[in-house]
Order: C-alpha cells, then structure tokens, then sequence
C-alpha cells in the first residue's frame, strides 16, 4: 500500500514544488524584506502549513488524475499502472479524500492565522480545478493544459500572497504605501508565470506521449485534434515565447549590475530549452517524449534555483548577509 501511494503521488514532483515554495520564502522574499529593514513575518508553523497543504492538494490531485485516466493510461502504459495493479480503486479514492480534505484543512488554518479571505480561497478552488481536470478538462482541447500551468504558477504565488497577509495584519494598510509588496509580487510573480509556462510545456509533452492512448479513446486534446507536427509547432512558440521573456527579464528586467543574471538565463534556461525543442522534434515515440519531460523538470528546477543567485545578487547590492550567516563584499 505505501509503496502504490508513494508511485500514485509522484514524489519528484512533489518534492520540487516543495523545494521552490521554500525557496521563495526564503531565497526571494526573505531578502526583499530585508533590504527594506523587515523580517519575514511567516513563523515557522505558517510555513509548514503553507507547504503541506499544497502538497496534499498536488498529491490528491495525481491520484484523482490517474484515477480518470485508468483506461487511457491501460492504453499507452500498462506496466506502468499503479490503480488496479498495486491499489485498487477505492483505495486510491479513499487517499484521495483523505489528502483533500488534509490540504484544504491546513490551508484554511493558514488563511485564518493570516487573515486571509484570499488563502481561503484557493485552497478551496485549487482542488475544485483539479478534480474538473482530472474529471473532464484533460480531455479538452486547450483548457487542460492552461488549468494545469496556472495551478503550479499559483502553488509559487501563494507564498507571496501568505507573506504579505501576515504582514498586513502586523504593520496594518501601511505596508501598502511601501514598495514592498510591488517589489514582491513582481519577484515570486516572474518566478510564477515562469512555472506556468514550464508547466504548460510538460503538459503537452504528456500529451504527445499519450496521444495513442487519447486517439482511442477520442480526447480532444491538441495532439489528437491537430496532429503531432501542428501541436510540436505549437509547443515550439510556447518555448520561443519564454526564451523571449527570460531574455527581457535578463537584460532590461533586473536592478544588478554585471552579467550573472544574463549568463544564467542563457546557459541555465534558454540553452536547456533549445535542446528540449530539438528533442522533441526528433521524438516520434512515448519514450523520447519522456525524455522531454524529464528535461523539463531539469529546466524548472534551474529555474527556481535562479532564487539563490537573486539573494546573492541581493547581498551583494544592499549589504545584506546570506541566510544571516555571513556577507558578500
């Protein structure tokens, strides 16, 4: 039973979205605040309940998907199948409710200790979107993908969301005449729309890999709708629009001097997603499309890890010490 909850979940997903929650907290807003002579507001018990409930949400959301894929997924990878094979499928459903109901109890113990109508909500609208993927949306041309990438843009976002509720309850509608939650939302807002359309490349290249499976069973997702080569062309505008906005943002959209954030971008970001647009042109079967998608989580990973050359650069700037251990000259 562990070893099928463990495989339904998919534990690198998790524990990545985990790694860059963190990482926002502590490697973005952390730092911003500090140059402004605030310390994070968050306590600890805040950020514990920020991350575990995500993380319940986004497991509960695997099973449920893999829950409604079950005949698809018997199609494009039975060796692969976890419910029916090592849990039936009212075990899974049973993890299911029990995960939800796990996430939405902490995310609503997290709006209530930062008075947050806006926390509330998306905890309880998140799975509600989940299960309509999972359920429906999937299926459809488009609306799966987009539901998909804006969940993980929010799983960022919501730390900044979290971080300044509680600040506004300490420092009250004063904070808002600072530049502090503008400087904030725009950081944790570019790493977000940065996972968004990381997440929206993955989960077309999930897509393509499954297309025999959806074909079959007459999805009308894009690859079954358009054709491999038009849905291919597609994700290659996708990945051509972030090489443009991670070179905007590299040139012209931060304060530092030097190049560090430039040739990060390039080598860490914009090469890496060259490849994966030549990889998946040369892919034509399941298993180089999961090569695809191994390579993007590469990508989102280096993405999320800019976090700690933006606090270096940070330190560096505003003399300010890294993770209140020592000071960059």
């Amino acid at each position: 039973m562990l070893k099928a909850a463990l495989q339904l979940i998919r534990i690198p997903d998790l524990l990545l979205l985990a790694f860059a929650q963190v990482l926002m907290r502590q490697a973005v807003i952390a730092p911003i605040l500090q140059v402004y002579g605030f310390e994070p507001a968050t306590p600890g018990i805040t950020l514990f309940l920020l991350v575990a409930g995500t993380l319940c949400i986004t497991a509960a959301g695997q099973i449920v998907n893999d829950y409604f894929g079950l005949k698809t997924d018997a199609l494009n990878r039975p060796d692969r199948l976890v419910i029916t094979r090592l849990i039936d499928k009212e075990g899974a459903m049973r993890l299911y409710q029990g995960l939800t109901i796990i996430g939405v109890a902490c995310g609503l113990l997290l709006a209530y200790l930062t008075r947050s109508f806006t926390v509330a909500f998306m905890f309880l609208v998140i799975p509600g979107l989940l299960w309509f993927y999972a359920s429906n949306y999937k299926r459809q041309f488009l609306v799966g993908n987009i539901v998909v990438a804006f969940c993980a843009g929010m799983g960022l976002l919501v730390t900044a969301i979290t971080e300044m509720a509680t600040l506004q309850a300490t420092y009250g509608e004063l904070l808002f005449e600072t530049a502090i939650p503008r400087t904030v939302y725009s950081w944790t807002g570019g790493f977000a729309a940065l996972a968004f359309l990381l997440a929206w490349i993955k989960a077309m290249l999930c897509d393509m890999e499954n297309e025999p499976g959806d074909r079959e069973m007459e999805h009308r997702t894009m690859p079954v709708k358009w054709g491999l080569r038009c849905s291919k062309l597609f994700l290659y505008g996708i990945i051509a629009l972030t090489c443009a906005g991670l070179a905007l943002a590299g040139m012209f959209g931060t304060p530092f001097d030097g190049t560090l954030t430039l040739r990060y971008i390039v080598f860490g970001q914009i090469v890496p997603l060259i490849v994966l647009a030549v990889l998946t042109g040369l892919s034509d079967s399941p298993s180089g499309y999961r090569q695809a998608i191994t390579l993007t989580r590469f990508i989102m990973l280096t993405g999320m890890l800019y976090s700690l050359v933006f606090y270096y650069l940070q330190a560096r700037t505003h003399g300010i010490s890294l993770f209140g251990l020592f000071w960059v000259k």
